[in-house]
């Protein structure tokens, strides 16, 4: 199974004052896109050819580092456009709020767990919002990774490589976090991904 980079599900310019169209534009078509073409490369002639996103991504973990990275990346990214919405943020489903709060104490808690896990990832990475044993828990990982390569599944995960954030915020990471989890959230789309572990 050959990676293919999927269009946007939103204009370019619907992420507006939060995201531009400068942003996206670099991010989806430049930044994704060369996930895609280097993994589609890397994953010829190797054991993974033909497998699910989820089993190469598991599997070449520790292994094959470049595949690795490149085949989390396109992970990773597929959802990223998806967590995201016009006018996002808001309400949080019924089902997957208790869960919330059952793990992490309060929605306030969790979101300000959330950003410090954005802020204090030293570098490049990924801030998330995981279900594992169970529970809902905040997590963070570094470069690439994601929860799926530490036994839990990914229901939230905003990206914090400076790519995704530079044009807009520059230096101030914590401000573009705030706006992820207070403005663009697609909480429909968080809580299809939460429903699919119960």
């Amino acid at each position: 199974m050959s990676f293919t980079l999927p269009p946007l599900p939103y204009a370019y310019d619907a992420l507006q004052p939060y995201m531009s169209k400068e942003t996206l534009e670099y991010h989806h078509d430049k930044h994704h896109n060369a996930y895609v073409t280097t993994g589609n490369n890397l994953i010829k002639g190797t054991e993974f050819e033909g497998k699910s996103l989820e089993d190469i991504v598991k599997g070449s973990y520790g292994k094959n580092a470049p595949l690795f990275n490149n085949a989390g990346q396109h992970y990773n990214h597929l959802h990223f456009w998806n967590w995201m919405k016009p006018n996002g943020g808001g309400k949080i489903p019924g089902a997957l709020e208790k869960a919330i709060v059952d793990g992490c104490g309060s929605i306030d808690k969790m979101k300000e767990d959330f950003i410090a896990a954005g802020v204090g990832q030293f570098g490049s990475g990924w801030a998330w919002l995981a279900v594992k044993d169970g529970k809902v828990t905040v997590m963070k990982t570094p470069n690439g990774e994601c929860p799926l390569v530490h036994g839990a599944t990914p229901i939230l995960g905003c990206d914090v490589w400076e790519h995704s954030y530079y044009i807009d915020y520059r230096n101030r990471r914590a401000d573009y976090l705030k706006a992820f989890i207070d403005h663009l959230v697609n909480w429909d789309y968080v809580d299809e991904m939460f429903q699919k572990t119960r």
